[in-house]
């Protein structure tokens, strides 16, 4: 059995050790002792198999005193062209801000052994790009969790782990891993849970005590897509209102205005019917009115409510800049018209 919180191999604690002696200048046994929860014996060990490996480790005796890198001394650069440095870079800084929690470090750490000319060029382009999304607002996931996951989607093999519901529940899950999602800065995965008998989507940072045995998984069902998995996960997320609209637009017209996670998309005889969930009717009228297109309300009766308000308010606003918009016409043009075959119905033309 894996664990991804396992014990740490001596090698691993190796290079901890240096990278501790890398970024101080004069480190004692105590402190790196307590740094890895080791005792003060097994660290004059590693800094003994550091100077047998050539690595000039220095030690000082008495109050002051430690170990350091002989000064002067630095790793070997890390051989990386400038396009291989810009595609690291943009890739750790791109996963940072999607809540991998390992990002900025692992950053630093490569910024510390590039060539010098090299790394001050991806110090700059760290301060400056920039990206049209906000930073993420999600919750961050140990790189190990992911890794884990990762390694046992690729192996077929099952995973088990102590999940939290929404609602704070949390359960023990027997899950046969199928892939990972990024989005909007949480981590998904989707999977087959044993526990329920049925395709799932878990937020990877409510996931605790993650392992990986050697039991085979069930392998995902032909056709699977991961991603389309965990869209149409999100877009049935129970919110309080429950909304059809019919869009005067194809499908593939649709997809490309409304995201997969926001909306269930179907054909409807060239029209397409949008199935979404929603907290706001207002916040959807503004979707509609933005989606430029006309369209029909099935339900619920309370979202015309929301448009009618919506077009008043847009009335008033272009009123104010002319003096001359009749508020009561641009409210009957949302409103549309009622649909013989479908009384109930409106449209209209945002």
């Amino acid at each position: 059995m894996l664990h991804f919180d396992g014990m740490p191999t001596p090698a691993s604690r190796l290079l901890e050790v240096l990278e501790l002696l890398q970024t101080q200048p004069r480190t004692t046994g105590r402190e790196i002792a307590d740094r890895l929860a080791i005792d003060r014996r097994t660290v004059r060990r590693y800094v003994a198999t550091l100077q047998e490996l050539g690595i000039p480790v220095e030690g000082e005796r008495g109050v002051g005193g430690g170990y350091r890198l002989r000064p002067g001394y630095r790793l070997p650069p890390l051989m990386l062209g400038d396009d291989e440095a810009i595609a690291v870079a943009v890739g750790l800084i791109a996963v940072g801000r999607e809540g991998l929690s390992s990002a900025d470090e692992a950053l630093a750490k490569i910024s510390r052994v590039l060539p010098d000319a090299l790394r001050r060029r991806v110090e700059a382009l760290e301060t400056t790009l920039g990206f049209t999304m906000p930073p993420s607002a999600g919750t961050a996931v140990a790189g190990e969790t992911v890794l884990l996951l990762a390694d046992a989607i690729r192996r077929r093999r099952r995973v088990r782990t102590r999940y939290r519901s929404f609602e704070g529940d949390e359960t023990e899950r027997e899950l046969s891993p199928h892939g990972l999602v990024v989005h909007s800065g949480r981590w998904y995965l989707a999977a087959h849970d044993h526990l329920r008998r049925d395709l799932r989507t878990f937020r990877v940072d409510r996931m605790s005590r993650v392992s990986a045995g050697e039991r085979p998984a069930l392998p995902p069902p032909e056709g699977f897509d991961s991603v389309d998995h965990v869209s149409r996960s999100l877009a049935r997320v129970p919110w309080p209102w429950e909304v059809e609209v019919l869009l005067d637009l194809s499908v593939d017209e649709a997809a490309q205005r409304l995201p997969g996670t926001l909306a269930e998309l179907t054909d409807a005889d060239g029209r397409t019917l949008l199935r979404m969930r929603v907290s706001s009717l207002d916040w959807t009228a503004g979707l509609l009115a933005g989606l430029g297109c006309d369209f029909t309300v099935e339900r619920p009766e309370e979202l015309r409510a929301s448009l009618e308000k919506l077009a008043h308010r847009l009335a008033r606003t272009a009123a104010a800049k002319t003096g001359q918009v009749d508020t009561a016409a641009t409210a009957r043009t949302v409103r549309g018209s009622r649909s013989p075959a479908n009384p109930r119905s409106s449209s209209g033309a945002p």
